[in-house]
């Protein structure tokens, strides 16, 4: 999914009919699978995002930002002359916490390309977000076909994602991902092993990365920061591991908690700053 993000750093969410002075504000491509995108191509790597933006004004910004940042898009939608999905975001300045609004990816059915075999069998790793679920199947199905690794970004239980399971190899997921019948962390990573998904991890904030392997498993610690701003520290964690696995051979445990630290350490980072790009500028 892509967005055009509006993010206002404030004092306070607004009371209702309230009016308030933002201290700063950042317009900017996101969504889960194009800020992931960003992040892998800053960790030295070259992102191919399939995702819906379109010919508005507005879409083209999207666009612009994502060229900027060295990631090459494949629109799908290209020729549309609607608005893009805009994301109404409020940072909290004391605590970094955010609240969003957004119509995410309702109102956009993507077609799987033609083509879509050769692009993704020229790919290290393919990372899907789950919110163009027919396209997510389909390019996680290509990827299994042509032996290329798979990773899922699992920020919330999303009609349809049991068929998106069977081609998911690595599945990292945000705490608010529940699986029918789970409730807490171990249930989510049993539920995925149930389903396919050898290597697995449930993020929660500041806390340390649960995770579960086929042999063993544990916790990551994350590294403390002082939070500036939350939002997207979990696509930079997918996008910096998913640059990680893609350079890694056969995966190990002792491989997957290195990625997972490494990715957690820049994740933590990018919340050290308000919003979603300011990290980058640090290495």
């Amino acid at each position: 999914m892509s967005t055009l993000d509006v993010i206002q750093l404030v004092d306070h969410v607004p009371d209702a009919d309230e009016k308030l002075t933002a201290r700063e504000q950042v317009v900017a491509a996101g969504g889960p699978a194009a800020n992931a995108a960003a992040a892998f191509t800053h960790s030295g790597g070259a992102a191919r995002l399939l995702t819906a933006i379109g010919s508005h004004p507005l879409g083209r910004a999207v666009a612009a930002d994502l060229d900027g940042l060295g990631v090459t898009v494949s629109d799908l939608t290209a020729d549309a002359v609607e608005p893009p999905t805009v994301s109404s975001i409020l940072v909290t300045a004391s605590s970094g916490q955010r609240a969003v609004a957004s119509t995410n990816a309702t109102g956009h059915r993507l077609v799987p390309p033609d083509g879509l075999d050769a692009m993704v069998a020229g790919c290290d790793i393919v990372e899907v977000d789950g919110h163009h679920m027919e396209l997510a199947v389909a390019a996680a199905h290509a990827a299994r076909a042509a032996g290329c690794r798979t990773l899922l970004d699992g920020g919330s239980w999303k009609t349809g994602t049991e068929n998106l399971l069977p081609s998911i190899d690595v599945a990292v997921c945000s705490d608010d991902f529940h699986p029918p019948g789970t409730h807490t962390p171990a249930d989510t990573l049993r539920f995925l092993r149930d389903h396919g998904v050898v290597w697995s991890a449930v993020s929660r904030g500041g806390q340390p990365i649960v995770w579960a392997g086929p042999d063993d498993s544990g916790t990551v610690d994350v590294p403390p920061v002082r939070v500036a701003d939350t939002l997207g520290a979990g696509d930079v964690l997918h996008g910096t591991l998913a640059y990680r696995l893609a350079v890694q051979g056969r995966l190990t445990s002792q491989r997957f908690v290195e990625a997972l630290r490494g990715a957690a350490a820049v994740a933590s980072r990018a919340c050290a700053s308000f919003g979603t790009r300011a990290w980058m500028l640090d290495g």
